[in-house]
């Protein structure tokens, strides 16, 4: 199995039996549906795609309010409408995951960039300003890229090899060690 989608419940701790206390974040991992089998012949590559999370009223084009493509070797294990869930993970000790960071708005540069502040006394006006962006009169303009302020958060991160701490296949709750990126009830998508 390539991976599973879940929604991020939140951050708890489990004590382990050497009194060890692991912070953890439970992902809820309802069975997804297989929505589409791709292969070699028909599409170039053998993927699957998985839908989470199924709309009441489903409309012609949408079903899923998540999907998420994966990678597979042998698309003929995989059927149409197929169930995944997690007997799976069983055997799986570390993941990747991926997820939206949580988004923090319109930022100055002091915190999207963490720049020094100026002085705060003697006169001076230059507090929590960027400073002097410009370039001399050869270029003449702003070069592409400059640390500037602007929109913060909302981003794909990815994280490699988090280890699996606990597995409650009745509950359909897998415990990963450590923050998952994003806000509570946010999809997130695991790759083995």
């Amino acid at each position: 199995m390539p991976g599973i989608i879940g929604k991020k419940l939140g951050m708890s701790q489990v004590i382990q039996d050497d009194g060890c206390v692991i912070p953890v974040t439970f992902v809820h991992c309802q069975p997804n549906t297989v929505v589409q089998v791709k292969s070699e012949d028909t599409d170039g590559y053998p993927a699957i795609v998985l839908g989470f999370d199924a709309y009441k009223n489903p409309s012609k084009n949408k079903s899923f309010k998540a999907m998420k493509e994966f990678r597979v070797d042998n698309p003929g294990d995989y059927k149409k409408g197929q169930k995944i869930d997690l007997a799976t993970l069983k055997e799986i000790e570390t993941v990747t995951i991926t997820s939206l960071s949580k988004g923090k708005g319109y930022q100055g540069v002091i915190k999207r960039h963490r720049f020094s502040r100026g002085p705060q006394t003697h006169g001076s006006h230059h507090h929590r300003e960027p400073g002097s962006i410009g370039t001399c009169a050869k270029p003449g303009r702003v070069m592409k890229g400059k640390k500037m302020p602007g929109h913060m958060g909302t981003q794909k991160v990815t994280l490699l090899n988090r280890p699996v701490v606990k597995l409650i296949p009745e509950k359909e709750l897998v415990a990963i060690k450590g923050a998952i990126p994003g806000s509570n009830n946010s999809y997130v998508y695991i790759k083995f």
